[in-house]
């Protein structure tokens, strides 16, 4: 089995040194970049199979990079990991929204990082496993391109709320509970609210209309036959 790829964007170098030499025990190939510019471009030339971005870095912090990698073709299907210092809900939320797919805080347990990386990994190798394409009702949802077309119209939504239309679809006529929502499109390892589903299921209904998604009282959604 070939290697996977990590590359680890982040301005303290002992950080990128250590996590190095602990992906390389691990059995990963390993990148590094200094700031999120070089991190783009290293990503673009090289393609990995995961990022671990740090946020607070000069010339362009994690936010700013992991926005520029999801209107990028080539990168926007890339998972993200956040590495940074800064603790609070609002940092992490933001994050998640803006496409990370996991945060995890400084200082940092190598163990545990290692951990976080491979559920990444293992979420994101489910994903490959269902068609790229769905056809359901009206709509058309591309997961190559993370657009949906309804009506001649391409509708580009935000990630996560692409990512859930997608699982919701995938498993049409079936309930899905807010819990197992989350571990699917957010992961079992970040702490997310039941609320934000339900934030995200208003977004897609604002967007597409409100008769794809039903919600189950009491239990969570699904998306209709």
């Amino acid at each position: 089995m070939a290697k996977q790829t990590i590359l680890v964007v982040d301005d303290e170098i002992d950080l990128l040194d250590l996590i190095e030499y602990n992906l390389r025990k691990e059995g990963f190939n390993v990148l590094k970049a200094e700031n999120g510019e070089e991190g783009i471009k290293v990503a673009k030339e090289e393609n990995p199979d995961l990022v671990l971005l740090d946020i607070m870095m000069p010339k362009m912090d994690g936010m700013q990079a992991v926005e520029e990698m999801r209107k990028d073709d080539a990168l926007k299907k890339i998972p993200v990991i956040f590495l940074t210092a800064r603790s609070d809900e609002k940092t992490e939320v933001e994050g998640l929204n803006k496409g990370g797919d996991d945060f995890i805080t400084k200082p940092i347990s190598t163990t545990k990082l290692i951990s976080r990386i491979k559920a990444v990994l293992r979420r994101f190798d489910e994903k490959e496993e269902y068609q790229n394409i769905l056809e359901v009702h009206d709509i058309t949802i591309d997961r190559d391109r993370y657009i949906v077309s309804k009506d001649e119209e391409e509708y580009h939504l935000p990630r996560k709320e692409f990512e859930l239309l997608f699982y919701l679809a995938s498993r049409k006529g079936k309930v899905l509970d807010r819990q197992t929502l989350l571990n699917k499109v957010w992961g079992d390892n970040i702490y997310v609210v039941d609320r934000t589903v339900d934030v995200h299921v208003r977004k897609i209904r604002e967007k597409l209309g409100d008769h794809y998604i039903e919600t189950v009282k009491g239990v969570g959604y699904r998306f209709k036959e």
